[in-house]
């Protein structure tokens, strides 16, 4: 599944949203420069912010497609898991991964972040907690348990607490501090909004993993089912979003 997103490289890109401001600059701030590598890029979304910041940005992307779209518009991407990922000599003020640390071996990930950072730079990981409201979020469960009956997507409620996010997040950091190369880790959270209409939600649901390898029909029984839901609520809905992030700071080497 981490190398079905690039599948419509486009569409992910224009429809995922991007990540606060104020978590972006946190971030730059709490570095000891702007030299950055953003881990699992993807088609580039926090890398551009990044680099608007004022940072100099390196991603690492195991799906060439995406790879190749981040390229497009700027960015230089090499093609590789982060486990697999030769650093060649190459240090950073900061390492981020931004909605793909889930895709990673916690600890060889962490261990790898520590081995290219430079003295007190940070390791920033963070991802949205987006739940849409009930009036969307259970004709979509319903949906796709009536589509995808032998999916283990299924079996999940249809909407999940924050706590267990925050608990997953916390999870990260106890990994992190199995390192012994970071110094405590901080939970940052991060709160807004973003209103959806109903063309747009559709072109992010087969963004999201439960969607990306499903048939095409498949995948339009279960839109046909959300916009109906999102027609019933006046054609749009706003979304109430949580950006979390675990960060640590490289301890220096003794």
């Amino acid at each position: 599944m981490a190398e079905s997103f690039g599948t419509d490289a486009q569409r992910y890109d224009q429809a995922r949203p991007g990540y606060p401001d104020a978590l972006v600059m946190q971030i730059i701030a709490g570095s000891p420069g702007p030299d950055l590598l953003d881990v699992g890029c993807g088609t580039g979304i926090a890398a551009r912010q990044f680099r608007a910041a004022g940072c100099a940005v390196l991603g690492v992307e195991p799906d060439a497609r995406m790879a190749d779209f981040a390229r497009a518009r700027g960015l230089q991407v090499e093609v590789a898991t982060f486990e697999a990922w030769q650093p060649a000599g190459r240090t950073f003020d900061a390492v981020i991964a931004a909605q793909s640390w889930h895709w990673i071996d916690p600890v060889a990930g962490a261990v790898k972040a520590a081995q290219v950072l430079r003295p007190d730079g940070r390791l920033a990981i963070f991802g949205h907690v987006f739940e849409p409201p009930v009036e969307v979020a259970e004709p979509f469960a319903a949906a796709y348990r009536r589509v995808v009956p032998d999916s283990p997507f299924g079996d999940l409620p249809a909407r999940r607490p924050l706590d267990s996010y925050q608990a997953g997040y916390a999870w990260i950091a106890d990994k992190i501090r199995e390192t012994e190369q970071f110094n405590d880790p901080q939970q940052w959270r991060f709160d807004w909004e973003k209103s959806y209409t109903r063309d747009q939600w559709l072109a992010l649901l087969p963004t999201t993993g439960g969607l990306t390898q499903l048939p095409p029909d498949r995948t339009a029984d279960i839109l046909d089912a959300v916009g109906t839901a999102v027609d019933a609520l006046g054609g749009r809905f706003t979304m109430r979003y949580t950006t979390l992030a675990t960060t640590a700071v490289r301890t220096p080497a003794p």
